[in-house]
């Protein structure tokens, strides 16, 4: 980012100005235009004075800048290119240079421009971080990122984009510790703060979402932090906070399907399975996703906790012919198995289940289970 000269070393820039090349510049004249911001008529006075053919650095330098502060992007180029011919390899060159191709929506030169500084200077945190901003590369950005976050671990801005891009990677310790890192120096940065919240929830710090989540809610915070919040008092098994968080948005019709799901989650297992089932239907009705086999399987459960049977298998098929699912094959199983007593249909199910591709280590109690009736049903007259 561009910054004006200081007041004092602006005077002293034009007190030298005054002299070069023997040329008389009103220095007051154009300290007025300079304070005023009146780059372009500034650009205008000195370009009055000095020769187009001219090689005095400062003047140009001077020139440049005025004409990049007033927008005049192509100008302000051309003189940064001639003083870079002139005098190669200064870093405040190269960042205009690659500052004025930003704005001019070139990423390529200014993404060439940004690699000649970090030539130069390979511990250059500001053009690690704008080069960051100029990729489309997520290896190229992370790796930008990790370099201008190793230079400055407290620099909010790099911080936030590197804990993000951990975060869609599903580089949730990482994530975490780069903004813990950021917000130890910045206690009061709730962007970092908010930022936090799903991360700390994927990695089960219920507690640290529960405490950071209320703090932001007091200071204003949006539904975002209410998603958060509401989802870390579920795994902590406060489901009436849950509800009361996302009936909130609901009320203001900024509800998703995952709010909607964990509300009935919620209502569940309060045992009010009347709301259950509303949410339940709510979430489904919230529209089609990879995620709707598993609504019908908790709606089927529902069903089956109020000793509606055949609502309970409707649904449980029902979800299967959005996707297969293990989790309904044995609910169905178990569902024809011990309380409708129809041993061919829980077989069938029961088969499904163990034939499931998905099966995980933790699914072993249920494979062992089924295997066990599997055997049963073979004994069985």
């Amino acid at each position: 980012m561009i910054k004006t000269l200081s007041p004092l070393l602006f005077l002293l820039f034009i007190f030298q100005l005054g002299f070069a090349q023997g040329q008389v510049v009103d220095r007051e004249k154009l300290l007025d235009l300079y304070q005023t911001q009146r780059y372009a008529e500034a650009a205008s006075y000195l370009k009055s004075i000095y020769s187009s053919e001219m090689s005095d650095i400062k003047a140009l330098g001077q020139i440049a800048y005025c004409d990049m502060m007033a927008g005049k992007l192509a100008d302000a180029e051309q003189g940064y290119l001639k003083i870079n011919e002139l005098q190669p390899g200064k870093l405040p060159t190269l960042f205009s240079l690659a500052n004025i191709n930003s704005r001019r929506g070139n990423k390529a030169r200014a993404t060439d421009y940004l690699q000649q500084i970090i030539k130069l200077d390979s511990n250059n945190f500001n053009a690690y971080k704008q080069l960051a901003g100029y990729t489309d590369s997520t290896e190229l950005k992370l790796n930008y990122l990790k370099r201008a976050n190793q230079l400055n671990t407290t620099e909010a801005d790099v911080a936030y984009d590197l804990a993000i891009l951990y975060h869609k990677m599903k580089l949730f310790l990482p994530a975490y510790n780069v903004l813990k890192t950021a917000i130890a120096a910045d206690t009061g940065n709730f962007i970092l703060q908010q930022s936090l919240l799903p991360i700390a929830n994927q990695l089960k710090k219920y507690n640290e979402v529960v405490v950071i989540g209320e703090m932001l809610l007091k200071n204003g915070g949006d539904a975002n932090v209410v998603k958060d919040l509401g989802r870390a008092y579920f795994f902590l098994k406060a489901y009436t906070k849950t509800i009361k968080l996302y009936q909130m948005l609901e009320r203001v019709s900024m509800q998703n399907e995952t709010t909607l799901y964990y509300t009935t989650l919620s209502y569940s297992a309060l045992k009010n399975y009347e709301m259950a089932a509303t949410y339940a239907k709510k979430t489904i009705e919230e529209g089609i996703s990879p995620n709707i086999s598993a609504y019908y399987n908790v709606l089927g459960g529902i069903y089956e906790e109020r000793n509606q049977l055949s609502a309970a298998s409707a649904a449980y098929k029902k979800g299967l012919t959005f996707t297969s699912n293990k989790n309904i094959y044995y609910r169905l199983g178990l569902l024809y198995d011990l309380k409708l007593k129809q041993s061919k249909n829980a077989l069938t199910y029961y088969q499904l289940y163990l034939k499931s591709k998905d099966l995980e280590e933790d699914d072993q109690p249920q494979i062992v289970y089924v295997k066990s009736r599997l055997a049963q049903f073979k004994k069985q007259p």
